[in-house]
């Protein structure tokens, strides 16, 4: 299996590069405003301007012509006609090939902020296997193993149970913070303290918080 190495970036998005090809998943508002810059193929897992962000998105397609977007039909229909025949509208259980990387769609809806919040459409991805990026919900990818989680640590539709509780679900070999702008270093501590070894336990996998532009090689 060919390596492949993640790049966190800010808040839920991170850069996925494995042979010379680069998949960007989720580079919203609180990203970097070139966080997609340099992708051939980028993922959205639903339209909270946290994971979505037209301009970043603009900025990443001008800068490589070549580039497609997947995503949900609530953030296909949003864009489609400013990226004419470039953007690809997915669904659960739908499968398919994005720059190079194999690419799997778990999940329907966002996780439950208030019941006096409609709640929105909300898909996963599971990359080449390994990788499986939630977006806003706590779906566990049916029958599939997962290396990688990209944990969201931290939203107004969580709290640490619940994030804990995931991660046992799941039973990755390793869990990757991200959705955590809203946190301050102080937190990054607490939540590292209770996720890792010194805590209640996540099921014996490895927890780890990635600085904005650091990287891992999986």
């Amino acid at each position: 299996m060919i390596s492949m190495e993640l790049t966190k970036k800010g808040h839920a998005c991170v850069r996925i590069e494995k042979d010379g090809q680069t998949l960007v998943i989720d580079p919203g508002t609180f990203s970097e405003a070139d966080a997609a810059v340099g992708a051939d193929a980028i993922l959205v897992t639903h339209e909270h301007f946290d994971h979505f962000n037209e301009e970043r998105l603009r900025t990443a397609l001008d800068a490589n012509p070549a580039a497609h977007i997947w995503t949900l039909s609530s953030v296909s229909g949003q864009i489609s006609a400013a990226f004419p025949g470039r953007v690809h509208t997915i669904g659960e259980g739908d499968t398919f090939t994005a720059a190079g990387f194999e690419i799997e769609v778990h999940g329907q809806l966002h996780a439950v902020i208030h019941p006096d919040i409609p709640r929105i459409t909300n898909v996963g991805y599971l990359v080449d296997g390994a990788v499986f990026h939630p977006g806003d919900a706590f779906t566990v990818p049916a029958g599939r193993r997962v290396d990688t989680l990209l944990l969201p640590v931290h939203a107004p539709w969580n709290k640490f149970a619940e994030v804990l509780d995931y991660v046992r679900a799941v039973a990755p070999r390793r869990a990757v913070d991200v959705h955590d702008a809203l946190l301050s270093d102080l937190a990054h501590t607490v939540y590292g303290r209770m996720l890792g070894p010194d805590g209640p336990g996540t099921a014996g996998g490895e927890h780890l918080r990635l600085t904005p532009g650091e990287s891992l090689t999986l």
